[in-house]
């Protein structure tokens, strides 16, 4: 994993940062655990390079008919998992661009071949305190329906981090700045990869 630190990087630009029109070259997938930011990072950075935005939880529920939830419900995880392997080696066949994927999906051997291969992974790393602080007044995390979600959520992110740090790049979601300086913090990275993204002069 090619790692960027940013201490020294990009400023938070407020929203001021101008759209850059393509040069994006494989698609970005978007890793991480709950909370990560991936969805709205995700969206804000296929805004500014002029690409589409796709998240595979979204489609899942589409193609489903149902919500993420539901099909926890019904038919458990391992058929979730199935599905959520289906649809992001489909996306990934389509034109590239921007790919939200669930806090799961980076977990699974396969799919991160499938991404190694066909797009590039984006890991938005979070520490434990900000991630409780986005989803702790949210319903909509399944794997957090327990007694203790707070523990739960320890529990999750200490069994994935090991397998995030396996993503092509990582970037700090340090809760401290906006979504566009987000951006700018995913772009630099994805800059050191010119087979990914064409450097922006």
């Amino acid at each position: 994993m090619s790692e960027i630190e940013h201490n020294t990087g990009p400023q938070d630009t407020g929203g001021a940062a101008q759209p850059r029109a393509g040069g994006l070259k494989k698609t970005v997938v978007m890793v991480g655990m709950m909370g990560a930011g991936k969805t709205a990072v995700g969206r804000a950075l296929a805004e500014r390079l002029g690409v589409r935005f796709l998240d595979s939880d979204v489609e899942i529920e589409k193609a489903a008919n149902m919500s993420i939830a539901e099909i926890f419900e019904r038919h458990g995880e391992s058929f979730f998992r199935d599905r959520e392997r289906q649809v992001i080696a489909r996306l990934l066949d389509e034109e590239c661009g921007i790919l939200s994927t669930g806090g799961g999906a980076f977990l699974s051997a396969q799919n991160r071949a499938l991404i190694s291969d066909r797009g590039v992974s984006v890991w938005l790393r979070a520490d434990i305190e900000v991630l409780w602080n986005r989803v702790r007044h949210k319903d909509t995390r399944p794997l957090l329906r327990t007694a203790d979600p707070r523990a739960t959520l320890q529990e999750i992110y200490d069994a994935r981090v090991p397998l995030y740090s396996k993503a092509d790049l990582a970037v700090t979601s340090d809760g401290q700045v906006s979504i566009p300086a987000m951006v700018d913090r995913v772009i630099t990275a994805l800059e050191t990869r010119p087979d990914v993204l064409e450097r922006q002069q």
